[in-house]
């Protein structure tokens, strides 16, 4: 009897309007074909500017796959910058939601006042403030803590 193993290689992935999921694939060539023939999409919203997450790695060993040990401190001290930088942005950009485009091209021509702007937007609409210029960062946005359960 042939026994055939295969492995698998799991991705975090994220569409361009910031939907986080999980892909898998047999190695990084089978996901960069499916990427450039569009065949990914996010499950949220059907969008398939997909692009990869850092993520967590494991590490192969005589005796199988063994997960990175996290130094908690290292942890706390990436969580604690990334709620900085979540806060910072918050109170220092005007959230124009979906409009961020538009917003970006009028700042970009002087049709308004330049000021710090933060929302969401397509990859079209990316690829469009490409094209005419427009300098932009895109920041994955931490998601809100949970609040804790009531206790009676």
């Amino acid at each position: 009897m042939i026994y055939r193993v295969s492995v698998m290689i799991a991705y975090d992935l994220q569409c361009g309007n910031g939907h986080a999921f999980e892909g898998w694939f047999e190695d990084s060539a089978a996901f960069s074909a499916q990427k450039r023939k569009g065949l990914i999409a996010c499950p949220v919203c059907n969008d398939t500017g997909i692009v990869k997450l850092p993520s967590r790695f494991a590490i192969k060993t005589s005796s199988g796959f063994k997960p990175r040990e996290a130094n908690s401190q290292e942890e706390h001290a990436l969580s604690q910058l990334g709620q900085q930088v979540a806060e910072f942005v918050e109170k220092n950009f005007d959230n124009v939601g979906c409009q961020f485009a538009t917003e970006a091209l009028k700042i970009h021509y002087g049709v308004t006042e330049p000021r710090n702007i933060r929302g969401v937007s397509t990859q079209a609409e990316e690829k469009l403030l490409k094209q005419e210029g427009v300098q932009f960062i895109k920041i994955p946005v931490p998601a809100p803590p949970e609040p804790e359960p009531e206790t009676s």
